[in-house]
């Protein structure tokens, strides 16, 4: 990643087993990458390094909200590949949709909160640690935000809450990794092209109450932004991104 670090590069990517995770992960197993997928379900993180047929990926069950779960996965990854230089933070939940406020059950929340906040920080806190102490010193982590970490979604209190907090995760780390050669970033998408988000194209809530079908993107195109944040040298940073489907409606009003 950069010229102090060696040529083999390896990466944690959690919520490998779908949508964005599983498209950043073949990105990066196709370009040479050696890949830690990270999920709840083995079977289908096996499925995604199918999907590569030459590359170097490791498959570990993980639910990033369990702590003996995170220092399982990190500790698997430097046993098998040696060492960490990047942690693509994506393991999310929406959580349950459409659900006003005053009816959301707080078990709800809190698997939200768990999955999406205390989850990445789990996973920071790890890449932190073997970060700090590996040689060649240093890495990267990018956490997928939202573009919910800006706008909200109506009835989306839990999900957008946390895509917040994220930002603020971000910037401290980003700050805080600074003496460690630790860089860190934010890619916030919207609408990409994933079975979570198949509902898009037929119709989502807007915030006027009325429903009406959005544009999507291609997940791929997310997946080569990460790249390109990924393979930066660690003395450049992209801190923010946001790569969203070009007619959704995010700028503007109504």
């Amino acid at each position: 990643m950069n010229d102090r670090q060696t040529d083999t590069r390896i990466a944690v990517v959690t919520g490998a087993g779908s949508g964005v995770g599983r498209a950043v992960a073949t990105e990066l197993l196709r370009a040479g990458w050696s890949v830690a997928l990270a999920g709840r379900r083995v079977e289908t993180l096996e499925e995604t390094a199918a999907l590569v047929q030459d590359g170097a990926a490791l498959a570990v069950r993980t639910d990033v909200s369990r702590q003996k779960d995170v220092v399982a996965l990190f500790a698997a990854t430097v046993a098998r590949l040696g060492r960490i230089d990047l942690l693509f933070n994506n393991a999310g939940t929406f959580g349950p949709g459409g659900v006003p406020v005053e009816e959301l059950p707080y078990d709800a929340w809190r698997h939200v909160v768990d999955t999406n906040l205390n989850g990445a920080f789990l996973c920071a806190q790890a890449a932190f640690r073997q970060m700090k102490e590996q040689d060649p010193r240093g890495g990267r982590i990018i956490n997928n935000g939202s573009i919910s970490a800006h706008t909200p979604r109506p009835l989306s209190v839990a999900y957008t809450a946390t895509k917040h907090a994220l930002t603020g995760l971000t910037k401290a780390l980003s700050l805080d990794g600074r003496p460690y050669d630790i860089a860190v970033g934010q890619i916030d998408i919207g609408n990409a092209a994933t079975d979570m988000t198949a509902r898009m194209q037929t119709g989502a809530l807007q915030a006027n109450g009325s429903v009406a079908p959005e544009p999507v993107m291609d997940v791929a195109d997310v997946a080569r932004t990460v790249r390109h944040m990924a393979e930066l040298p660690l003395e450049a940073n992209v801190q923010f991104a946001t790569v969203l489907a070009t007619a959704m409606p995010y700028v503007g009003r109504g």
